[in-house]
């Protein structure tokens, strides 16, 4: 039984769709079993073929980028997907992460992060680009008016700290030399995040903070 990733491409230019093709085409794990040239194709091809993960563009023609989100999400089981688009307004990324988006990208991505992307999004996991992550913290730094959910966890000031560089993108080390800690305290940080949050990765731990308005406190 092979161990193949799946992956369906979803893009309405050909050279970009070739591009991408021949590319993934490199890793030895990744197999695109079909191509759509606009959204409602890509939900035909999602249905017939079962991929472990749509990579899909924002802007296409007869269905869109969120109307092909939007429609995935009504599936019990819907497939995973990751956008690959060149557009990185606050509006369309928040736009397609509420319409079940588990990964955003711009196409200006290393094939290395590209292919990461794609594995920990059909792993059941979240891949936001660090640019995109700092996108979405800066459209909830002063979010509407909202009823208060009923439990906000306590984050220490050092954990705040070390939480707002996720935001950022920062990797451990980077964190650990602008704070002038240990890397392996950062760690034990990080961790303690995850734990009172409730999450299991980074990029959860900094969609939860948003969603409960911790990034926006000073």
């Amino acid at each position: 039984m092979s161990n193949r990733l799946r992956v369906l491409l979803a893009d309405d230019q050909f050279l970009v769709r070739a591009g991408i093709v021949s590319l993934l085409g490199l890793d030895p794990g990744i197999d695109v079993v079909a191509e759509a040239s606009d959204g409602e194709q890509a939900l035909k091809l999602v249905a017939s073929h079962r991929p472990d993960v749509l990579l899909l563009d924002l802007r296409m023609p007869r269905l869109d980028g969120i109307g092909v989100l939007t429609r995935l999400r009504e599936d019990q089981d819907p497939t995973p997907v990751l956008v690959l688009t060149t557009f990185d307004d606050d509006e369309q990324v928040v736009a397609a992460m509420r319409a079940g988006a588990r990964g955003y990208l711009l196409k200006d991505v290393t094939l290395e992060e590209l292919t990461a992307a794609l594995r920990q999004v059909a792993a059941g996991q979240r891949y936001i680009q660090p640019a995109i992550t700092a996108t979405l913290v800066a459209h909830f730094a002063d979010p509407e008016p909202a009823e208060p959910p009923a439990y906000i966890p306590r984050l220490t000031d050092r954990e705040l700290d070390v939480l707002r560089l996720l935001a950022a993108g920062w990797p451990n080390r980077d964190i650990a030399e602008s704070l002038h800690l240990a890397e392996g305290t950062v760690k034990n940080h990080v961790s303690a995040i995850m734990d009172k949050l409730g999450v299991r990765d980074r990029t959860k731990a900094v969609l939860r903070a948003l969603e409960l308005g911790l990034l926006s406190r000073s």
